[in-house]
């Protein structure tokens, strides 16, 4: 079986890893929070491409319940691979920050990230070569000022799949984090020209990372060949900070 749930692939790195994985013979559950459109789209286009498999979009608010979250998870096919590419940052120093988006922030980057991954578990025991993939980021590794609480949520990714990892390792389900640095996505477009070539100028790659710079590690993790490979956090960053 060969079926992965891709939460936030409507972001910029979310449709890169889902066209990669459609390539490469996957079905997908489509995950979105409030971009339909751009989810059932999506889905459409990868369907007329790869007919034989299955491309579900399927909604989930982050800051959902307990009980919302069970349902959801009770109401999925079969999967043996979780993605998990949604985030959001908050721009600004942290003793401005509004309380409740520190606590959205937090739900949506770890929190609840963990929690369905307790829901998931189960499942994903169940098949060999299962895999759980997290996008952290360089700030995981190389925490930024101005984003004092991203940095912190993505840092305790890292810190999180490396203990889970020793939990489950014997059954064969790999957990993971790939961080990137800084990847040319809408997340990104808030910041102007002048500030992103300046960014640019500090990557020794001397680029900011594209989607398929990300997408390509997570195919390759979900190779069966890749089953030794567990409790790592991968930087993708083009040499910088890290």
């Amino acid at each position: 079986m060969k079926r992965a749930i891709i939460f936030g692939a409507t972001g910029g790195i979310g449709q890169a890893i889902a066209t990669e994985l459609a390539a490469d013979g996957w079905s997908l559950y489509l995950h979105y929070s409030n971009q339909e459109q751009v989810a059932s789209e999506l889905a459409d286009k990868l369907m007329s491409q790869f007919p034989e498999q299955d491309f579900i979009a399927i909604k989930l608010d982050f800051l959902a319940s307990n009980m919302e979250l069970q349902q959801f998870c009770q109401g999925l096919l079969p999967v043996n691979v979780a993605i998990f590419a949604q985030g959001i940052t908050h721009y600004g120093f942290f003793g401005e920050q509004d309380l409740d988006n520190l606590e959205q922030e937090m739900k949506i980057n770890l929190l609840t990230p963990l929690k369905l991954t307790r829901l998931l578990e189960s499942n994903l025991l169940k098949y060999k070569h299962s895999r759980i993939i997290y996008l952290g980021s360089v700030y995981g590794g190389q925490a930024s000022a101005l984003e004092s609480a991203y940095s912190a949520s993505k840092a305790a990714l890292t810190r999180f799949s490396q203990a889970y990892a020793r939990e489950v390792a014997a059954s064969g389900l790999t957990v993971n984090v790939l961080a990137p640095g800084a990847v040319d996505t809408p997340m990104n477009a808030i910041f102007s020209e002048d500030v992103l070539d300046e960014v640019k100028s500090e990557i020794p790659a001397g680029r900011l990372a594209l989607g398929k710079d990300i997408s390509f590690w997570v195919k390759n993790i979900l190779k069966p060949e890749s089953d030794y490979l567990t409790g790592q956090t991968i930087y993708i960053t083009g040499g910088w900070l890290i």
